[in-house]
């Protein structure tokens, strides 16, 4: 893409994508906007572009940040609009159900980290939190350096 003064930042045309989901209604006021990591997984770019893209949306006046919760479409005071089931809960259900459909088989893999991240559109520290907490369900062990694996059956959660 380019324009008079010569190509077009990545970071602005990921920007105007952005820009267009918020026009269309496919992100709302008070949505959250996909954050950094989200970004990279999705778009193949470093997390700098990433912030890059973030700080164009905010002077442009599309998007506001908080400070450690994330950055939502709209002027700072518009209600936030907050999803029902934490993102970590809703990865670790999905990793369970695709257990119990044979997807994942005991003592095999599950998906790497950054395929679940890809999948989920989530940040390493929310995939890592659901594993764990399937790790504490006893869906899953960890063997260090190595990869998740399923558990035996007899170690699932009887609920």
């Amino acid at each position: 893409m380019l324009d008079r003064d010569g190509p077009v930042p990545i970071y602005v045309q990921i920007a105007d994508a952005i820009q267009a989901q918020i026009s269309d209604g496919r992100l709302r006021a008070g949505e959250a906007v996909p954050s950094e990591a989200a970004l990279e997984a999705e778009f193949g770019i470093a997390r700098t572009t990433a912030r890059n893209v973030v700080r164009e949306l905010r002077e442009r006046q599309l998007v506001h940040t908080i400070q450690g919760e994330g950055t939502y479409v709209g002027p700072m005071g518009v209600p936030r609009i907050r999803q029902s089931k934490a993102l970590y809960l809703e990865i670790a259900g999905d990793i369970a159900t695709r257990i119990q459909r044979g997807e994942f088989r005991p003592n095999r893999a599950i998906s790497s980290e950054k395929t679940l991240m890809l999948r989920h559109r989530a940040a390493k520290v929310t995939v890592r939190k659901a594993v764990a907490h399937l790790r504490q369900q006893g869906w899953v062990f960890t063997v260090p350096y190595r990869g998740t694996y399923v558990n035996e059956p007899e170690k699932w959660p009887t609920k």
